[in-house]
């Protein structure tokens, strides 16, 4: 099953998709917020039909403790909307410290500041969905094979 990781930003949102046999998620594409939700969405949506995604999973910034700041709140708002214009399934993941994590692998191959910019964004989505994605495979069972 391909994924479609989404990072909402206030500037920008990351994206991120994953194989199609739903193992590793990779950086896809980093979308300048245009001013206009609607916009946006669109844009999302035309990357999922690029990708053929089958479900989009948005990531849901909780706070350290796990509680649901505003930031949290207006993803879920946003992910609720954007799940009304797609027949595509929304899912919320919690995201937190993966813009973190993203940050710290780029610093290690020590990028500078400005291009650490222009893709922490769409790294920060992979390691959301990279997250999803192991949480998944450590809860379905593994498929049997179909008897002949």
């Amino acid at each position: 099953m391909r994924a479609l990781g989404v990072d909402l930003g206030t500037r920008r949102i990351g994206v991120a998709i994953s194989d199609s046999g739903g193992v590793l998620a990779s950086p896809y594409e980093v979308v300048a917020r245009s001013g206009d939700e609607q916009v946006d969405h669109r844009r999302l949506l035309a990357i999922a039909a690029e990708v053929e995604a089958e479900l989009i999973v948005v990531g849901l910034p909780l706070s350290l403790d796990g509680s649901m700041g505003p930031a949290a709140k207006a993803a879920v708002a946003e992910a609720e909307r954007l799940g009304a214009t797609t027949d595509l399934p929304v899912e919320l993941y919690d995201e937190r410290f993966t813009t973190v994590t993203a940050d710290r692998s780029l610093m290690e191959r020590k990028m500078k500041a400005d291009a650490r910019r222009q893709i922490i964004d769409k790294l920060a989505a992979a390691v959301m969905l990279q997250a999803w994605l192991d949480s998944r495979s450590r809860t379905d069972p593994p498929e049997s094979p179909a008897s002949s």
